[in-house]
């Protein structure tokens, strides 16, 4: 029927109640021209295909209204991605750029997870190991060992004199490694001087817990809190990005040892000694 009409066509559509299927065998056209015929025709209520995924696609549409991504959607449905697709691929999605950002580092980090997971367990229980061997290797220092390591490690982090104040040699030990505090206080009661003569002072930015800070030093070092001196305040600059914050800082310990003077010369003869230096040579 090669004179057939698009006013018959849709005749048949709208009047007849044809399908698609059914007009190509009345016609002889083919189904894209057909469906060019048909365009803008709503086909009748007959061949609509089933309701059972109605709901879905209505909820789909909800999800997209919300902001969801075709994925999000197709998980949160359990539909293939396509159908998802296919449903809301009439609403664009504004996503802002923040969001956008956000969501495109969250995929990389399952990705990365994903791909190294397997390296990165075999990595951390390598580290358990080690560590837990080296632990158990280092426990027991003898009094020597304890000052060796003790006077190095001061050496390296503590208060030591300087040439504008050369006589300056008090004994005051600042960090925020509880285990590398708890060393020097084992390494100065070695020497004979007791925990409970030792100053303690807390060292914090003003924006965090004061209080929390010094009752968790305080149980570290196992001194009540009430002898500890007064927490000394680093007030915050706006320009400067912390990374320390939250639950996990406690700001530093300040260690000040009494009437240090001999331990300081001890120490400092201790380091030289273990470098290696000559003291008639330094004379």
């Amino acid at each position: 029927m090669a004179d057939v009409t698009g006013d018959e066509v849709r005749r048949l559509r709208v009047e007849e109640g044809l399908s698609v299927a059914q007009i190509r065998a009345r016609t002889g056209l083919g189904r894209n021209r057909v469906q060019e015929l048909l365009r803008g025709v709503p086909p009748p209520e007959w061949t609509r295909r089933p309701t059972a995924k109605d709901e879905l696609r209505a909820e789909a549409l909800k999800l997209r209204a919300q902001g969801g991504t075709v994925p999000d959607i197709a998980k949160r449905l359990g539909v293939a991605r396509s159908t998802a697709y296919l449903w809301v691929r009439h609403m664009p999605l504004e996503v802002d750029p923040a969001v956008a950002r956000a969501r495109r580092q969250a995929h990389s980090k399952a990705m990365t997870d994903a791909q190294w997971s397997a390296h990165r367990r075999a990595r951390d229980a390598a580290r358990t190991e080690v560590v837990e061997a080296a632990a158990a290797w280092a426990v027991g220092l003898s009094e020597r060992e304890l000052v060796l390591v003790g006077s190095a490690l001061y050496w390296a982090e503590g208060t030591k004199a300087k040439p504008w104040r050369p006589h300056d040699t008090r004994v005051r030990f600042v960090n925020s490694d509880p285990e590398l505090v708890e060393i020097f206080l084992r390494f100065v009661e070695s020497t004979g001087v007791p925990r409970r003569a030792l100053r303690f002072r807390v060292s914090i930015h003003e924006t965090a817990d004061r209080q929390a800070a010094v009752r968790w030093w305080a149980a570290r070092v196992g001194v009540p809190a009430e002898a500890f001196m007064a927490t000394s305040v680093k007030r915050h600059r706006p320009g400067t990005v912390r990374r320390n914050t939250g639950d996990g800082y406690h700001g530093c310990l300040s260690v000040e040892v009494p009437r240090s003077r001999p331990l300081y010369w001890r120490m400092e003869g201790t380091v030289r000694g273990m470098a290696g230096g000559d003291p008639e040579r330094e004379r």
